[in-house]
C-alpha cells in the first residue's frame, strides 16, 4: 500500500479510477486529496482538510471491495500523517455502520455536539473524532 498525493498519481491510473467512482469529488481531492496505490491501480483515496488551526476533516475515504480488507491499516498510516502535520484533532463522518465499528475499535470517539460538527451539520451518518497524541 502507497499513499501518494493525488496530483503526483500516475494520470491514466487516476483517469480510470475516477470514472470507476464518479461520486467522488475529484476537484477535491486533487487539491488536497492522495490516493492509495496497490500493486497496478488506485484503491482508494481520501483527503485530510486544515479546517481549524490543529484541526483536520478527513474527507471522501474511499476504498475498493477488493482492497476493503486494508481500510484498518489506511485509517492507522492517516493518523500517522495527522501526526506529522502536527494535528490535534481528526474528525471523520461516518455513514456506513461498518465503518462506526472500524472507528470505535481505533479509538475514535463519537461527537454529537461539539462546535465542529456544529459547524457541518450533516443529517445522515456520525461524527467522530480522534485525538491525536
Amino acid at each position: 500500500m502507497n499513499i501518494i498525493p493525488a496530483l503526483q498519481a500516475d494520470e491514466t491510473k487516476l483517469v480510470m479510477f475516477f470514472e470507476q467512482n464518479d461520486s467522488l469529488d475529484s476537484e477535491t481531492l486533487l487539491k488536497s486529496g492522495y490516493v492509495v496505490e496497490g500493486d497496478s491501480e488506485i484503491e482508494g483515496c481520501f483527503a485530510l482538510d486544515l479546517v481549524e488551526p490543529d484541526v483536520y476533516w478527513l474527507k471522501q475515504l474511499y476504498i475498493t471491495k477488493s482492497a476493503a480488507n486494508k481500510l484498518p491499516f489506511l485509517l492507522e498510516a492517516i493518523l500517522v500523517m495527522a501526526k506529522e502535520k502536527r494535528a490535534k484533532s481528526v474528525y471523520v463522518h461516518s455513514h456506513q455502520p461498518v465503518v462506526d465499528i472500524l472507528l470505535d475499535a481505533l479509538q475514535f470517539n463519537r461527537q454529537n455536539n461539539t462546535s465542529f460538527v456544529d459547524n457541518h451539520p450533516i443529517t445522515k451518518g456520525n461524527w467522530w473524532s480522534y485525538h491525536v497524541s
